[in-house]
């Protein structure tokens, strides 16, 4: 892999470090060549620290060691996006990430989503809300629900009608995202176990 470390004469180049599994973006270091090789080497993210002057790898004091994955390089060869399994909290103030921020999985509008139920489930008292009364008619009701649409998925892959299908499955998915909370569980749950039998 070409890298231009040479870009801003001091040899350093940013290193992005991303959570190989959640995507979130952990930190940002900087690395020379050595501190490049060690890193392939060692598979244990070691950046150049400009504070110390010296090669630091990341967990050398705390055992929070991220575990390089994969390194990619930017369009313009001066940037790497290191892709890692962190072992601990990132940030040396204990947070996840040096964002304090949680470093948890999402899935973008579907956690959005989720959320939106989860606040329903909470505010069943709400008289214009369709997921609360759901909520309120309990898991047998909830579960009928989902029983119900996964018959009419069925019967529209069976169809031609593309967007009829499309609209059945998007209502199972939403079904099947609050029977999952009635339950007590999150999408996430699920991908665990998915993960599992990988």
């Amino acid at each position: 892999m070409e890298i231009n470390f040479n870009k801003n004469n001091d040899g350093l180049v940013p290193a992005i470090i991303q959570d190989a599994t959640t995507k979130n973006v952990l930190m940002l270091g900087y690395m020379n060549e050595e501190a490049y090789q060690k890193t392939l080497d060692s598979k244990k993210v070691t950046f150049f620290s400009r504070t110390k002057n010296r090669l630091w790898t990341k967990g050398e004091e705390s055992g929070n060691f991220l575990q390089m994955v994969d390194v990619k390089n930017d369009c313009d060869k001066d940037t790497l996006l290191i892709i890692v399994n962190p072992v601990g909290p990132t940030c040396h103030k204990g947070d996840d990430t040096c964002w304090a921020q949680k470093n948890t999985q999402t899935f973008g509008f579907l956690t959005e989503l989720e959320n939106i139920i989860q606040s329903r489930k909470e505010n069943q008292d709400d008289e214009k809300s369709y997921v609360a009364s759901l909520f309120k008619k309990g898991i047998n009701k909830v579960a009928q629900k989902v029983g119900e649409e996964a018959v009419e998925v069925v019967i529209e892959a069976k169809d031609d009608n593309d967007n009829l299908f499309l609209d059945e499955s998007a209502d199972l998915l939403f079904h099947y995202l609050i029977l999952l909370q009635a339950k007590g569980y999150k999408l996430n749950d699920i991908v665990e176990v998915l993960r599992s039998r990988g």
